[in-house]
């Protein structure tokens, strides 16, 4: 898989309102719906890039040391866990969910790596957006991060997702 650098809008107020729909069709346990209402996305806007990513494309690399979290409005990603004896397929990622919140909220180093398994659009939180967030918004910092924490949480708790926490 090769690591091109990912296409980034320059837009000051980025058109959020697919990751929104995504996000209100997305059912999944833990899903980021129930505290990522339309009105925080809002705010939400002008903390996150967007980001598009052709197939096979990496988006996050196994030991990366970054803490950017990924929210994904369409396509899917690809959680892989590369060992000494081969590759572990962990999840498939879809529409209204994310990755990254393992290592945005322990600051270790990605414990697996994503991939665009098809054409996908996601948006992109850096540690430096979220800080901006909380000193401007902190009603929605605290949205975000109960969010990923509950993400977290729910992925942690199924024995089938435990790895698949970035």
């Amino acid at each position: 898989m090769t690591s091109p650098a990912p296409v980034l809008s320059t837009q000051s107020s980025p058109d959020v309102s697919g990751l929104i729909a995504a996000i209100a069709r997305n059912a999944e346990a833990g899903g980021l719906r129930k505290y990522l209402e339309t009105y925080r996305w809002k705010v939400l806007a002008d903390y996150v890039r967007p980001a598009k990513h052709k197939r096979g494309e990496l988006v996050i690399g196994q030991g990366e040391l970054d803490r950017k979290v990924y929210f994904v409005e369409s396509g899917d990603l690809k959680v892989d866990l590369h060992t000494d004896k081969g590759i572990v397929h962990l999840a498939i990622v879809g529409p209204g969910s994310m990755v990254g919140e393992g290592s945005f909220f322990s600051n270790l180093p990605r414990i697996a790596s994503v991939s665009a398994y098809s054409d996908c659009k996601i948006w992109v939180m850096t540690p430096e957006d979220f800080e901006r967030l909380s000193r401007n918004n902190a009603s929605v910092a605290l949205a975000v991060s109960m969010a990923l924490g509950t993400l977290l949480a729910t992925r942690m708790m199924d024995m089938s997702k435990r790895l698949s926490v970035l």
